[in-house]
């Protein structure tokens, strides 16, 4: 799953910045925002312990 995401965050770097000539911080920005929502999702699918 990790290396999928990895692939779709550079495809996504790449379309922006040569795709779209954004500039270099917008693409990160932009990036880093997708990373922190699959970090997220991972989060939330991870089995929580049962606190009593």
């Amino acid at each position: 799953i990790s290396w999928k995401a990895q692939n779709r965050l550079h495809a996504k770097y790449r379309r922006l910045i040569f795709g779209k000539h954004k500039h270099p911080n917008v693409a990160i920005a932009a990036v880093a925002r997708e990373l922190m929502g699959f970090i997220w999702a991972v989060a939330r699918t991870m089995e929580q312990p049962n606190a009593k």
